[in-house]
């Protein structure tokens, strides 16, 4: 599905250099295509704010070519941020308040790193809720990312995430478990997932809401999950969005904190990253940093970058591509409106999914 660029976002111009379908204003205007307006929450910290762009973007426009998708991005009120990402947010970010006059067909809510283990204390989770209710009524299908999922779990279930005995970090196995459900459907039943969490809800108590599972893994509970409704709701504890580097990033970062005396211990590699050229890598370097002869800047990303392989980019693709086809075989042609007349709300995939 093409992405119209309307406002020139620098995101789309990296994509679009990478071979993505981004179609111009112009361009767009001359098609006679049915279009789909989806609003993007993004509520990760300055580090990841941009790259979490570009990595949903590249999903959204991965999808098949029969709309034109306008991605509308959306401030998350109370969060603090850099000059730069502050000033790209006042560019290229909307109000909610303007937008939701407007309308929109779906909605992309990202994770985010918590500050407090009460979520209710995030300096978001007023903004974030809002948002949440309003949708419910006003949008046809929610995509909530990891955290983002247990902050609408806690918001309007009363489910509270609990802590794991250590971070969930790395590339996992996962298989399906409802496979008539067309958001997983013609998929590989057995498919990785990146996961970068230190909490989970567990499949009994998504189950005790009278949630629908669709993806589980022995190691990491429930990937993927939807309200009883089957589509309103789309609860992913993962990251199918990650790019092959992110983890890798990620595992820098913590590097950085462990020579910057911030955490004690020299982190052990995610899960999936354990080869033995990325271990004879990463041994010698930290022996160097051990014996403080080498810094952060030796760090030998591009070496051990060289030995990873995306095992879940494809998987990705086709959830997205399901879940965007979806949205637009039962939204209204009118953006503010939540579904196509003679679609019932209360169950809107009826037609695709039993349930």
């Amino acid at each position: 599905m093409p992405i119209v660029d309307y406002n020139h976002l620098p995101s789309l111009q990296r994509i679009a250099g990478e071979g993505f379908d981004v179609l111009s204003q112009d361009a767009a205007t001359h098609q006679d295509i049915r279009e789909l307006h989806l609003g993007f929450l993004n509520m990760m910290p300055d580090a990841a704010f941009l790259a979490t762009e570009r990595q949903f973007f590249r999903l959204a426009t991965a999808a098949t070519n029969i709309v034109q998708i306008y991605i509308h991005p959306i401030r998350c009120e109370g969060v603090k941020r850099s000059a730069a990402i502050e000033a790209h947010i006042a560019d290229y970010y909307h109000d909610f308040a303007s937008l939701k006059t407007k309308g929109l067909d779906a909605l992309i809510v990202t994770g985010a790193n918590p500050q407090f283990s009460d979520l209710t204390q995030e300096p978001y989770w007023a903004h974030a809720t809002e948002i949440f209710h309003w949708a419910e009524k006003n949008v046809a299908s929610v995509f909530f990312s990891c955290l983002a999922s247990h902050a609408v779990l806690q918001a309007q279930y009363g489910l509270k995430r609990r802590p794991l005995a250590q971070k969930l970090w790395g590339v996992y196995s996962h298989r399906v478990v409802d496979s008539r459900h067309p958001l997983v459907a013609n998929i590989n039943t057995r498919f990785d997932m990146p996961h970068s969490r230190g909490n989970e809800l567990s499949p009994e108590r998504f189950l005790s809401k009278d949630l629908k599972l669709l993806v589980t893994g022995e190691e990491v509970g429930v990937a993927i999950a939807t309200s009883s409704d089957g589509f309103k709701q789309i609860f992913c504890q993962g990251h199918p969005e990650y790019d092959t580097a992110s983890l890798l990033k990620e595992y820098q970062r913590e590097v950085g904190r462990f020579i910057d005396g911030e955490r004690a211990d020299f982190p052990p590699l995610p899960v999936g990253y354990d080869s033995a050229a990325i271990m004879a890598l990463l041994s010698d370097f930290e022996g160097q940093i051990k014996a403080n002869k080498q810094r952060l800047s030796d760090f030998p990303a591009e070496a051990m970058m060289a030995q990873l392989d995306n095992t879940w980019r494809d998987t990705a693709k086709a959830i997205f591509s399901n879940w965007l086809a979806l949205v637009y075989r039962v939204t209204h042609v009118e953006r503010d409106k939540q579904f196509m007349d003679g679609i019932d709300p209360d169950n809107p995939i009826a037609q695709w999914y039993l349930g």
